[in-house]
Order: structure tokens, then sequence, then C-alpha cells
């Protein structure tokens, strides 16, 4: 991969993109985000993503903060679809406008319904570009929650690693902590085993078996994996995602009155999005 290719992340909150800060410096891609990152607090995170884009050379994509997560989780709720079908078609014109060959963005971990639907926003996307491009767009995931070496030795031969120099780290982690603070604070929380237990132990934030290194604390934030996307990948067949147990606790307190199930609102977005790419829109 070389900065010749027009590049592109997609993420599903503003922060996402520091994960991958030493790729956004060499590639200076396009970035796209779904929410503005508001979250249940109600602050919006979107006007600090446009003021680091700008101070790394980085340009803001067509879809930029363009939903809050509650219009996501009522549109899956309700299944309505079309709202991710267009955005995946927008999306693909992007791309093939800008000429993208290579898009990077939020890998499906089963933590959180926004990321995971980036994820087949992404995917759809990718490949009606591919179609209307006719030629190859690369499409790679970044772990959000897990280790950032996360990656099964199976995938390690064909995914982008970078290893941060001293100057690159420094600036990556001051990055994180002017722009996203509380993001960068509740990362290294939970890596280094005073964050959220729940999340650490669901995902193995302290033995990741699938860790490509033996770096610790922040440090492994030095490390950068990009992961080849498998296409129609169903990661959570046979295992119930983060975000359902996460969703029956606000349930059971109050916060929620249903909880978005994997098999009930995001398998059936999942294939609707690949039906609609594969009619190449």
């Amino acid at each position: 991969m070389t900065s010749d290719n027009a590049a592109a992340i997609v993420v599903a909150h503003p922060g996402h993109e520091v994960r991958i800060h030493g790729w956004l410096e060499r590639e200076r891609p396009r970035v796209f985000v779904l929410t503005d990152g508001a979250g249940r607090a109600g602050r919006p995170r979107i006007a600090a993503t446009a003021e680091y884009l700008e101070r790394f050379g980085a340009r803001p994509g067509r879809v930029f903060g363009r939903l809050t997560d509650l219009e996501v989780y009522r549109a899956v709720l309700a299944r309505d679809f079309g709202l991710f079908l267009r955005l995946s078609e927008e999306l693909a014109e992007a791309l093939v406008s800008a000429r993208v060959r290579v898009v990077a963005g939020d890998a499906a971990e089963g933590y959180n319904t926004t990321h995971d639907i980036t994820r087949l926003v992404a995917n759809a996307a990718v490949e009606m570009a591919r179609r209307a491009s006719g030629g190859p767009v690369a499409n790679y995931e970044f772990p959000v929650v897990r280790r950032p070496d996360h990656c099964p030795a199976p995938l390690r031969a064909a995914s982008v690693w970078l290893r941060l120099d001293d100057g690159a780290f420094s600036r990556k982690l001051a990055a994180a902590f002017e722009f996203y603070p509380e993001l960068a604070a509740e990362a290294r929380d939970n890596l280094q085993g005073s964050g959220q237990e729940a999340v650490a132990d669901f995902f193995d934030l302290k033995e990741d078996e699938h860790a490509a290194t033996d770096l610790s604390g922040m440090d492994v934030f030095r490390v950068e994996c990009l992961r080849p996307v498998a296409p129609g990948e169903r990661p959570f067949e046979c295992v119930k995602p983060f975000y359902e147990f996460q969703g029956e606790g606000r349930v059971a307190e109050g916060f929620y009155e249903r909880v978005i199930r994997y098999r009930e609102h995001v398998l059936p977005l999942a294939d609707a999005l690949a039906e609609n790419a594969g009619r190449g829109v």
C-alpha cells in the first residue's frame, strides 16, 4: 500500500480514526463518520474531528456526523433498512468520485451496534464502488475496542502493519488526549485493567490470545493493524454479542425499552445491504 492510492476511513463515531493515526498521517485519507458522537451524554464530538483532520492533513468525507446514535437505534429497531441502504449508496458514490482504492474502517466486534452497522454499510459501499469503477478497492478493518494488535494468525500475512516510531507515537497520543480526552482515558484504563471490568473480560483485553505482539499498556498503540475484510462474513452466528448483554442491562435499568438483537435486527440488515450491493446499484 502506498500513498499513490487514494484512501478513505469509514467509522461510526468521531475519535475512532485516531486508532490508526499513523496510517492517517501517511495516507491523508477522506474520513467518513456516520454519527456526531453525542451518545447518551448529548455532547457531539464531530467538531473535534474536523479540527483534528485539518491539523493532520486529512479531509472530511461527504457523510460526516450525519446521524445520532438514537436515530441509528430507532431505525434498526423499526427495521427501517432504507436509511442504511441510501447511506451505502451515497458512500459508494463518494468513493468512486474520489477514486478511492483503499478503505479502512471499524471492525465488527459485537461491542456497539453502530460500530457493527457501520462495518456493514462500508462493506456494501466498497462492493458497489468496485462494480461501478471496474477496479479493485481494498477493504480493511481495525479494532476499536480490542487491542490494536488483535489479529488472528491466519490474517497476519495479509494485514497491513505499522509500528510507529517515537515521533509518530507521541503525536498520536497527544492528538488522542487533546481532541478526545474521554475516549483516550477510557482506552488507557481498559488496557491497564482499571476500566470497565465487563468490557475487559469480554474482549480479553488483559490476555488476548490473538495479540500479535507482547506490548503492554499504552505501548500497544504503537502498533496499527488493518485486517482484510472477508466478504459476506457473519461473525456472530454462534456467539452472543456484547451489545445484547449490555442492552439487556439497560432495559432492566429502565434506560431502553427494547434490546437490539443480532439475529432479529442486525443480520436482516446485513442481508438487505448485501442484496442491494449485489444488484450493482
